[in-house]
């Protein structure tokens, strides 16, 4: 008796698909949100207002790679 496709896909283990991982803008958006760094471009007024955020809320910025490397060295 011949098997359906999707009943040889069960049988085997591939009836589960695999989520692949959001990479929208949305999420990426939400992502960067989340974990404030220091900006690579921009204006002198977003500079001046991420050197203000810095100082407002020094808990909430995740510290700069390049930062590490000055404080260290």
């Amino acid at each position: 008796m011949p098997i359906s496709p999707d009943e040889f896909l069960k049988k085997h283990g591939f009836d589960k698909e695999e989520e692949s991982p959001d990479h929208s803008l949305r999420h990426n958006a939400r992502e960067h949100a989340k974990h404030l760094r220091r900006p690579h471009a921009g204006t002198p007024h977003d500079w001046e207002d991420w050197e203000r955020y810095k100082q407002e809320h020094p808990d909430e910025v995740e510290p700069d790679e390049k930062e590490n490397d000055d404080r260290e060295g």
